[in-house]
């Protein structure tokens, strides 16, 4: 027995090995296409949008943060959320439209030149429908210079001019807007945000918004100050969708977890009935499972993840079903093995759809099979069943040998 035990645990290792060599083969290649195509996906759709605010220089050569901040600042900002597959992996791009409507005032007694300045989020980035309004006039000769648009404007006292800059443009993962780098002062400050999208998250170090409305596209955010002295910015960060190269990983690494519980299911079961499982059966029982993840892992680059899930669950099953209905029988291969292999191989596995529950449900499965477990051998008679002796082996035609040799010897 003890033998036989020793023997299936070198087996489980040795599929252990297997698991994790092709962990680390999905991990390298899902790594080596991020670091290929990231770059590529940049270049067409633009990395992460950060729109800051306008500079406004004058009153004696004073910035804004020493001068007078904006009046007033009404922006609109529309984000359409567009996933793009390239290779194991999916990228969280988007469209986003932007309208920033700003309010400049001469708070002096005396006529002052200013000069407004509005920097686009990337030098390399590009922008579409782009307008440039001062007050109800139109520049349509765009005074563009190293990605900013500049304009002097000519203020007298107490006057005030309104700028309008809108552009559509795109970006990953991303999308921020900089009220900028140290502690300023925002009035009268408005952004309204449309989403495309239901699952809204917003970045560290960023201000959430002020209102919430669900729209039938997805949501429509507001932030609204009157007087607002912060360092903080407002973001928004893009819906990831599931990348099939990481999920994959980590199904792979949690694999060994699966086979351990199924073994020693398999083990109780068999002993209990006092069925003899030869440890070559784990042997093949163990390849099939590996089976699950190797098709899997090659399965997700061509179709999709939940296709894959589906076809690679039921080769496993088939095969495992199948070999040990040749072993122990049709009903104990139909039933007890195959809802095993369905609780620990398949619904082990689809947990990870579920981000953020998997650990519990990995925990509950478990506290729940050591209960079972328990129950099941709470009479077993452990210090009996380690101390048997496999019984002699008897060959045909042993006994007839015996009488030939012990002829011979007579003779």
């Amino acid at each position: 027995m003890l033998n036989r035990v020793f023997t299936i645990v070198f087996i489980y290792f040795c599929t252990v090995a297997a698991w994790i060599a092709l962990g680390v083969i999905v991990t390298d290649r899902t790594q080596e296409y991020d670091t290929k195509l990231r770059g590529a996906v940049w270049e067409l759709w633009g990395a992460k949008q950060r729109q800051e605010a306008p500079a406004i220089s004058g009153c004696c050569g004073k910035t804004l943060g020493d001068c007078v901040p904006l009046k007033a600042s009404d922006l609109a900002v529309s984000i359409d959320l567009d996933h793009r597959q390239k290779g194991l992996l999916w990228y969280s791009t988007y469209r986003v439209k932007f309208l920033g409507r700003y309010q400049i005032t001469n708070p002096t007694p005396a006529p002052q030149t200013m000069t407004f300045e509005f920097k686009f989020p990337s030098e390399k980035g590009m922008y579409d429908d782009v307008r440039f309004l001062v007050g109800e006039h139109e520049i349509r000769d765009l005074p563009l210079h190293k990605g900013k648009l500049t304009r002097v404007l000519s203020l007298a006292p107490g006057q005030s001019e309104t700028v309008e800059v809108r552009y559509v443009t795109f970006g990953m993962d991303e999308w921020w807007y900089d009220l900028g780098n140290k502690v300023n002062q925002v009035k009268n400050f408005s952004l309204t945000m449309l989403t495309n999208f239901n699952q809204i998250d917003f970045p560290d170090n960023s201000i959430s918004p002020t209102k919430k409305e669900k729209t039938p596209q997805g949501w429509k955010l507001q932030w609204a100050y009157t007087n607002l002295l912060t360092g903080v910015k407002l973001g928004m960060v893009m819906p990831q969708k599931l990348n099939p190269g990481p999920w994959v990983s980590q199904v792979t690494y949690a694999a060994p977890i699966s086979l351990f519980f199924f073994f020693f299911i398999l083990f109780i079961i068999s002993t209990l009935r006092g069925i003899r499982i030869h440890p070559m059966n784990y042997f093949f029982i163990g390849a099939s499972f590996f089976s699950f993840h190797l098709l899997l892992a090659y399965l997700v680059g061509h179709i999709s993840v939940h296709a894959a899930f589906t076809i690679a669950a039921m080769v496993s099953i088939v095969l495992v079903i199948s070999y040990m209905r040749l072993v122990v029988g049709a009903r104990l291969a139909f039933l007890e093995i195959g809802i095993a292999q369905l609780v620990y191989l398949v619904l082990f596995s689809y947990s990870f759809f579920f981000p953020g529950y998997t650990g519990l449900a990995i925990t509950i499965l478990s506290i729940a099979t050591l209960f079972i477990l328990m129950q099941m051998t709470g009479r077993l008679d452990w210090e009996a069943l380690f101390g048997k002796e496999a019984p002699p082996v008897q060959l045909e035609g042993l006994g007839e040998q015996e009488e030939t040799t012990s002829s011979g010897n007579t003779n």
